[in-house]
């Protein structure tokens, strides 16, 4: 059987293009925004893989490639890649963020209480098949009383909880003031400037704090979760309880380049969790151990899977599929649905090349009298 390349050249990637493109209907900005407005996880989950904050951007590369996540997110990232950097943001600390979602699963009562938030947890997974039917069905059902247009922020305007609470201090400090979990170092703010960048620099193993982070923080969701239930499952060395999952909104605080006066340019949505582990077991350290991953946009899943595995990469002898090189390479989404995709392309000179080894083998094998071995017909074969 001879294999030989696709034909058409130009032409037939041009028309396979356009055939995309009427598949996914037409682009526009009402498309774009209305992607931005109905649908804030999916744009928060490319801006977060993206590493990109920019919802009309993120909701723009999902109209453009029909859905696609891993298309959209290596747009995005493509985008970034070509913007300057002008500045750093200052640190922002846990206890500053705009709190909108609070909970803890370690603790019945912790200070500021428990906030539930915008969330599905709780609702009844039934599809509103009315709607198919025409009817407009409101997705809240409940007379719950928001805040007014005036109290909440115009960059904010699909989120009506996003002043509701703020300042609610960290359960991690409470419980280091308690003695449950190892006193941070003393010392100044880390300086953003001077952090390692993974976007800019290979990540090596042993990795950074900060790159493991950043790796996690735009990480494959579909990945980490994967990795994480393994964890979950009982692969992993521990089985930690989720000791805070926020959602928020972050104050972006600049330094005037000039004056050097701190000025807000906006608020970001981000999410983080902490989970806590009761196993550190050795004599004279804290009762408890933390895993931590935070991320721009909200996303839950992933962040509490995330916390998960940088608890297990802390341990001291990982499962294989914990380590932190195993974990970080392999949730990279744009690395790995590359490599996954380029198999689609022509391999016709490799594969020939092995098939010509093939049947010289077997020549040979037929030359000295061996007796190969005959082909297993499929399932789907007669017989």
């Amino acid at each position: 059987m001879a294999y030989v390349a696709a034909r058409g050249g130009e032409r037939a990637i041009a028309a396979s293009e356009e055939l995309h493109g009427r598949l996914s209907g037409p682009l526009s900005g009402e498309l774009v925004r209305a992607i931005e407005r109905q649908l804030p996880y999916l744009v928060d989950r490319v801006m977060g893989e993206g590493s990109l904050y920019a919802p009309e951007l993120a909701a723009l590369a999902l109209a453009q490639t029909g859905g696609d996540l891993y298309e959209a997110v290596l747009l995005l990232r493509a985008y970034r890649s070509t913007q300057p950097r002008i500045a750093y943001a200052q640190p922002v600390r846990q206890g500053e963020l705009r709190t909108v979602r609070r909970i803890s699963a370690a603790f019945k009562d912790i200070p500021g209480g428990q906030i539930l938030g915008p969330s599905l947890d709780y609702s009844h997974r039934l599809l509103k098949l009315g709607v198919l039917d025409g009817q407009n069905v409101e997705l809240g059902m409940l007379n719950v009383e928001l805040p007014s247009e005036q109290e909440t922020s115009s960059a904010d305007e699909h989120s009506a909880f996003n002043i509701q609470h703020s300042t609610l201090p960290a359960v991690a400090d409470w419980q280091r003031a308690e003695g449950l979990l190892e006193p941070l170092p003393a010392g100044e703010p880390a300086d953003p400037a001077g952090l390692p960048d993974v976007t800019r620099e290979p990540i090596s193993f042993p990795a950074p704090r900060a790159h493991r982070l950043q790796s996690l923080a735009r990480a494959d969701t579909g990945g980490v979760l994967a990795l994480g239930y393994a964890s979950m499952r009982g692969y992993g060395m521990s089985h930690p309880t989720v000791n805070e999952l926020r959602l928020g909104y972050a104050e972006l605080t600049l330094r005037h380049p000039v004056t050097g006066v701190a000025f807000s340019a906006g608020r970001v949505r981000v999410s983080q969790a902490e989970v806590v582990d009761t196993g550190a077991g050795k004599p004279g350290e804290s009762p408890l151990r933390l895993g931590f991953t935070a991320t721009i946009g909200w996303n839950e899943v992933k962040t509490i899977a995330g916390a998960m595995l940088d608890l297990e990469m802390s341990a001291p002898d990982p499962h294989p599929a914990h380590r932190e090189e195993f974990v970080l390479y392999h949730t990279e989404p744009v690395e790995s649905s590359g490599f996954c995709i380029h198999y689609k392309l022509p391999h016709y000179v490799t594969f020939g090349s092995a098939l010509d080894n093939l049947r010289k083998a077997a020549g040979e094998g037929r030359r000295e009298g061996e007796t190969l071995p005959e082909a297993t017909p499929s399932a789907g074969e007669a017989k």
